[in-house]
């Protein structure tokens, strides 16, 4: 298959509708690093996405007299735009099944078009069954967003421009969601230039091709993250699989954080800001050279996608500070006695620069204060611990905390004298129109509900903190009604963010 691959590479006919995209040597970034790291801009594509290549070669080896009968995809949002633009191109007729989920602005980038839309499921594995549904209905042509010979040749064409554009590349980091991207320009590079390293770099929360290779067979995830949506898949393809078994040096994966981060760096070096899926390259690149540190290579990195949300600009620019390691969140005890709070910020906070500040008394002894602080990375907040700790106060760092940093850090208040045998859960359910109220209608009305707290990031998906009020002899059934209403949940009464603050 790989030589067969190869040879499809070379004759993959994307450049009728694809761009061939510049690599940029990103200065700042090859300054802070001590190498040369080079910026693939397929961020710059006609639908600011890479997947245009697959889809179209893949869709321009339709014999016409098939063309008429049209194509259908399942996406939530750049395989359909690349599907869409090929279609009108080619003269086909194409449906593209989206989630219900999938935010306004990239169904209206599918429409423009001309596609029709067809909207099924909560999720993309729901819409790819309907689209199953609806070839067996239309006879139309199925276009496979990465487990497709000819969908990889023409993403592989990315690793064709890389080596043509630096045939000296030392390393080359690909972002992996199924697979088709990191098929193809690992068989292509690989293949010319034994040499070059590659690395797959995947979310933490999204890792189906690390723990398929890691369990040397594809596995299928539970449940995916719903931050880089671009990457969110259970299973990878057949096919990228068996590629990345033999062409590929390894897995790197990354934080929500991490990837936030990341679109910082390349917004400050390219003045575009990127989806998380984009940026994963970047991410992985940078973890890489922390855990490995190197000089004079020449390393690339992929602009996969650039179809953010602008609402999610928010949550990007509150954890790319923490990703970076430029802020610190802390959890700090205070005796209740006066002066006491005027003391900490003045011995010990002068001079820092606050980025938030939550305190209120609960009517105890002693409080605790959520404190953000600046930091210049992770020797400085080490001392700043260290201070803390020489001067008798109680932290906990809640730095890498997620409940804190999705939810408690947006909340005021303290602990509920009157909340009886309290149950903390956070809760994954899919956004779209009444989500929040069909999310509440399934939870029953036995158990008392206590704390809520919900806030939308313009993602596919949103996040609920909810407290119950549950006896001790009823934690297992309810429990037990939570697997029932089949929505992600977690328990997260332990979590110190919530022992200590809330």
């Amino acid at each position: 298959m790989e030589q067969s691959l190869f040879k499809d590479i070379l004759k993959a006919r994307v450049y009728d509708v694809a761009k061939r995209t510049p690599m940029e040597q990103a200065p700042t970034l090859s300054s802070i690093w001590g190498n040369s790291i080079f910026v693939k801009r397929e961020d710059l594509q006609p639908i600011f996405s890479f997947k245009i290549r697959g889809a179209y070669n893949r869709m321009a080896a339709i014999p016409k007299e098939e063309r008429a009968k049209g194509v259908i995809c399942a996406s939530a949002g750049n395989h359909g735009q690349g599907v869409a633009l090929s279609a009108r191109i080619l003269g086909m007729p194409a449906w593209v099944v989206m989630p219900t989920t999938t935010p306004d602005i990239k169904i209206k980038s599918v429409a423009r078009f001309g596609a029709e839309i067809v909207l099924a499921g909560d999720h993309y594995s729901q819409a790819y069954d309907h689209s199953l549904q609806l070839v067996e209905k239309l006879g139309a042509q199925m276009i496979h967003p990465f487990d497709d010979p000819l969908v990889i040749a023409g993403q592989g064409t990315v690793g064709k421009e890389i080596l043509e554009d630096c045939p000296e590349v030392d390393y080359v980091f690909v972002p992996v969601g199924g697979g088709g991207l990191l098929a193809g320009l690992a068989i292509y590079i690989k293949s010319l230039n034994p040499a070059v390293k590659i690395y797959g770099v995947e979310p933490i929360d999204s890792d189906a091709m690390t723990r398929s290779i890691d369990e040397q067979k594809r596995v299928v995830l539970n449940q995916v993250g719903v931050f880089a949506d671009g990457v969110a898949v259970r299973q990878v393809g057949e096919n990228t699989f068996a590629v990345a078994q033999d062409y590929v040096d390894g897995f790197i994966k990354v934080s929500t954080d991490e990837i936030c981060s990341a679109i910082e760096d390349i917004y400050s070096e390219t003045r575009t800001i990127v989806e998380p899926a984009g940026a994963l390259s970047w991410a992985g690149a940078k973890a890489f050279l922390r855990q490995n540190p190197t000089q004079g290579r020449n390393i690339v990195t992929i602009n996969s996608g650039a179809n953010m949300n602008f609402q999610r600009l928010q949550f990007v620019a509150e954890r790319a500070m923490t990703g970076a390691g430029r802020e610190c969140l802390l959890a700090i005890r205070l005796l209740e006695r006066p002066g006491a709070l005027k003391e900490f910020c003045t011995s010990i906070l002068a001079g820092k620069a606050i980025t938030e500040f939550n305190y209120r008394t609960n009517g105890t002894p002693e409080a605790y204060i959520f404190l953000g602080l600046s930091v210049h990375g992770i020797e400085d907040q080490e001392r700043l611990l260290g201070k803390l700790s020489d001067q008798g106060y109680h932290v906990e760092d809640l730095t890498e905390n997620e409940l804190a940093k999705e939810h408690v850090r947006h909340m005021v208040g303290g602990r509920a004298p009157l909340a009886i045998e309290e149950e903390l859960y956070s809760f994954v359910f899919p956004e779209r129109p009444r989500a929040l109220a069909d999310f509440l209608a399934v939870i029953s009305d036995r158990w008392n509900i206590s704390l809520f707290h919900y806030r939308s990031h313009g993602a596919d998906y949103g996040r609920v903190l909810i407290a119950f009020e549950v006896r001790r002899d009823e934690r297992l059934e309810f429990e037990q009604h939570l697997q029932r209403i089949s929505y992600p949940f977690k328990r997260e009464t332990e979590n110190p963010a919530y022992r200590l603050l809330l």
